[in-house]
């Protein structure tokens, strides 16, 4: 049975850092891209950043040199270091990992940023 469990999530003030880790089992961790997306009340679903299987990373222009996105395929774990947080990130974070054909989710971790 495949699980990505997220965590890691929580309150933070405007400026603060987070750090959210995604723990995969049931898969072939090492040989999937993995992304974190986050949806926000009444927003669709956004990537948010994502690392190929062989480490090349993508950020959106929002969080690009804020947010860290890393994998440690011996812990089967992938990570997004979050820096500088502004309420604009408040969100539910998920972790995905995708290999064609498979596209698997976790349940998704609570970010909330606010004063």
């Amino acid at each position: 049975q495949v699980q990505l469990v997220e965590s890691g999530g929580g309150w933070a003030q405007p400026g603060g850092s987070l750090r959210l880790s995604c723990a995969a089992s049931g898969i072939a961790f090492s040989t999937y891209a993995i992304n974190w997306y986050r949806e926000a009340p009444g927003e669709e679903r956004e990537l948010v950043a994502g690392i190929t299987k062989e480490g090349q990373t993508v950020y959106i222009d929002s969080t690009a040199g804020r947010f860290t996105i890393s994998r440690d395929n011996a812990r089967n774990t992938a990570f997004l270091q979050m820096n500088n947080l502004s309420p604009e990130d408040t969100a539910i974070y998920k972790c995905n990992a995708k290999r064609r054909p498979d596209d698997y989710w976790g349940r998704g971790t609570q970010v909330t940023v606010s004063p």
